[in-house]
């Protein structure tokens, strides 16, 4: 049978109370063909060590890696306390109270990304560590220089030499970018779908199933997808119907290829209903207005609102339930 055969079964069952057995275990066939479990480990044992993750933890909260000593990593993408790994902004604000151009990402599962930032113009974790420190607009230090001696100055060396003890200079910004990405490779969430996804068919309810199958019905999983359902590919904002943000050309500003223009990286969807406003320039302040939109802009289709009040009960199970304290 096709999936969008299982996917119509099954809503007809659930729509009329039959929630047997065969219809849950369609649904979760059809879902682990979309989705995958978020894996247990992203680590890197060969350098991701317990030395490098613990000054790596160091380091995302350390205020004395921004000019004025008023902002950390966690400024812009807080993890404290069950907190999504965002600030909450349209565009953040740097420690020098200039705003910056687009929405801060949350930083959990962000090591599962195809690339870095919005318009992906960091490969990797550890080349984007860099890009806050020196930006004028985010940290804004001036050097690597200025950098290694205020390190230096509160009493780092001793953590940077046990986490790179084969440098005789460990303080540098290669470094520094290595620690933050091993620390940011633990920030794997965990929340009733992932439980869902591994075997347990009651992780989940059936009203949150039935906004799974609209999810999965009205096309959602073509760019949502995947173990962090997003993050795995760029796409034009406005692919239909044209998005009225103009200003942002998004990927091209990175590429300096006009094709590119109005391409970003599809977010995840993991814990989405904590990380408002949503979008590349936070123009969606609610849930409901990020469905909604998303539905007209990238699908050409007008949601109904017992459509998006669906698909937003279904974004519940995607609630992070980890803690950092």
């Amino acid at each position: 049978m096709t999936k969008l055969y299982f996917i119509a079964i099954t809503l007809l069952l659930f729509v009329n109370g039959l929630c047997q057995a065969n219809a849950q275990q369609s649904l979760h066939e059809t879902t682990l063909s979309y989705f995958s479990p978020l894996p247990k480990s992203l680590l890197k044992h060969e350098i991701d060590t317990p030395e490098r993750i613990k000054l790596g933890q160091r380091l995302y909260f350390e205020v004395a890696l921004s000019i004025n000593q008023t902002q950390s990593c966690n400024s812009c993408h807080n993890i404290i306390n069950g907190a999504p790994g965002v600030d909450h902004l349209s565009q953040s604000v740097g420690a020098l109270g200039n705003k910056g151009t687009r929405n801060a990402p949350s930083t959990w599962n962000t090591a599962l990304h195809v690339a870095q930032f919005w318009d992906g113009r960091a490969k990797t974790l550890e080349e984007q560590a860099s890009f806050p420190i020196f930006n004028p607009n985010e940290m804004a230090m001036t050097s690597e220089d200025e950098v290694i001696i205020r390190l230096k100055s509160i009493g780092y060396l001793s953590d940077f030499q046990h986490a790179f003890p084969r440098h005789a200079s460990p303080i540098n910004i290669d470094n520094i970018s290595n620690a933050l990405a091993s620390f940011q490779r633990t920030l794997l969430s965990d929340d009733r779908f992932d439980k869902y996804l591994q075997g347990d068919l009651n992780a989940i309810n059936n009203e949150e199933k039935m906004g799974l199958i609209t999810f999965i019905s009205k096309g959602c999983v073509a760019c949502h997808n995947g173990s962090a359902l997003g993050g795995q590919l760029f796409m034009k904002m406005g692919i239909v119907h044209p998005y009225p943000n103009k200003i942002d050309k998004g990927r091209a500003q990175a590429t300096g290829n006009i094709a590119d223009s109005y391409f970003f990286k599809v977010p995840s969807l993991r814990n989405v209903l904590n990380t408002a406003p949503y979008f590349h320039d936070g123009a969606a302040t609610t849930i409901d207005q990020a469905i909604e939109d998303t539905g007209w802009h990238q699908l050409g289709i007008r949601l109904t609102l017992s459509e998006i009040k669906a698909i937003k009960t279904f974004f519940n199970t995607l609630n992070n339930e980890l803690n950092i304290e």
